[in-house]
């Protein structure tokens, strides 16, 4: 079981992306409130491999949900105990190690179990903001349909992270960012990510350049804007880039992924001049090649808002030589 769906990962990574999401499925115990256990899910994307549990070695004075450490062929690994994370307990221990690759980083998270992967549309799945207190859920995939009643939680690894190892490298520091630019007076920045952590960083890193921007949540709702932005600039006799200097797009969000988004811009007549930055943890050469199929300007990893600034910095500048 756990061989074949290794061999779908490796397969499915390969994949050009069509606004569908591949999702592993998995459990991580029992949920004391419902006393049963919950389908979790993380993109496929972001999996690099699937072993079973290795012996564990604790680390003194390690965070809070940090098991201790796995050497994987040489690498040192910090090892994150999803269940306890997610207020989950496993009836039978941690049975598999997900190793991910997220944000210039690779760590692996315990889970009792592994499931399945599935295909999506992203229509599938619905944003769960304001419905997730914690923040850990970005959003709700309805496995069979519009109609589902099996239901997965796709967890907001971003957050998780921040929460388990918080990082000062994070931390936004105006004088690395660089002076602030100047757009045309009017134009903004529109930008779309689902991540309420990355929302946060992405705004603080705009803000230090002196970036105006309009935030938005899913590819649909950037798209739904951009639409209206050129819809309003006609009206006014103007240019859509009077609106809109440059779109920023993460590449996973609910509704619409960020390769469609990228997709449709680059194919619409009227946004062929407006540069597209796609800023995403799904790192690899397999979603830089997506990206570079789609037509974006750039492509820059999260988070170091220095590289943002500069990836900014250079599409905005093309752009006006």
């Amino acid at each position: 079981m756990m061989q074949s769906i290794q061999q779908e990962i490796d397969e499915r990574t390969n994949l050009t992306s069509s606004n569908k999401l591949e999702l592993l499925l998995f459990r991580l115990g029992n949920d004391p409130l419902l006393n049963r256990t919950e389908l979790f899910g993380i993109n496929v994307f972001k999996v690099r491999e699937i072993i079973p549990m290795p012996t564990v070695t604790a680390v003194a004075g390690s965070p809070q949900h940090m098991m201790g450490v796995v050497d994987l062929r040489g690498q040192i690994l910090p090892v994150i105990d999803l269940s306890a994370v997610c207020g989950c307990t496993p009836a039978n221990g941690h049975q598999i190690l997900l190793i991910t690759e997220y944000a210039r980083s690779t760590q692996a998270f315990a889970v009792e179990s592994v499931e399945d992967i599935v295909r999506l549309e992203w229509r599938q799945v619905l944003s769960a903001e304001g419905n997730a207190a914690s923040g850990m859920v970005t959003s709700i995939a309805r496995l069979d349909g519009e109609n589902s009643e099996r239901l997965a939680q796709v967890l907001d690894v971003e957050t998780i992270l921040r929460q388990v190892m918080p990082s000062s490298s994070l931390e936004i520091d105006p004088e690395r960012i660089g002076p602030k630019v100047d757009l045309k007076p009017g134009s903004m920045i529109l930008a779309a990510d689902d991540s309420l952590v990355a929302r946060t960083m992405i705004e603080e890193g705009l803000s230090a350049m002196g970036l105006p921007y309009l935030m938005t949540k899913t590819g649909q709702e950037a798209w739904d804007q951009l639409q209206a932005l050129a819809v309003k600039a006609q009206a006014e006799g103007k240019d859509i880039s009077d609106k809109v200097a440059l779109v920023l797009t993460d590449l996973e969000m609910p509704e619409m992924d960020g390769f469609t988004l990228t997709r449709n811009i680059k194919q619409d007549p009227r946004f062929a001049g407006i540069p597209v930055v796609i800023h995403s943890s799904l790192t690899g050469s397999a979603n830089e090649a997506h990206v570079r199929k789609v037509g974006a300007d750039a492509y820059v990893a999260k988070f170091v808002a220095e590289d943002l600034a500069h990836a900014l910095r250079e599409a905005l500048h093309k752009t006006v030589h």
